[in-house]
């Protein structure tokens, strides 16, 4: 059965109000999605001389897709 525009709204905001009854704890648990950015997240931390040693370094390890590229 094909839900209309009208019965899914309505189930998102069920959705949302039964999110706001759960404490702001578990709301901040489960509200972000930790995912694996490629080069930014093998090594723990970086450090440059300069911002714009900062900005190469992206410009050139970076994949496009991390939006770090010039346009």
């Amino acid at each position: 059965m094909k839900q209309t525009d009208q019965q899914t709204e309505e189930a998102f905001h069920e959705q949302c109000r039964r999110q706001m009854d759960r404490p702001l704890k578990l709301r901040i648990k489960y509200g972000f999605c930790r995912t694996h950015q490629a080069v930014l997240d093998d090594i723990p931390w970086r450090s440059f001389d300069s911002m714009a040693a900062y900005r190469a370094w992206c410009e050139t390890n970076l994949p496009e897709c991390l939006g770090f590229k010039k346009e």
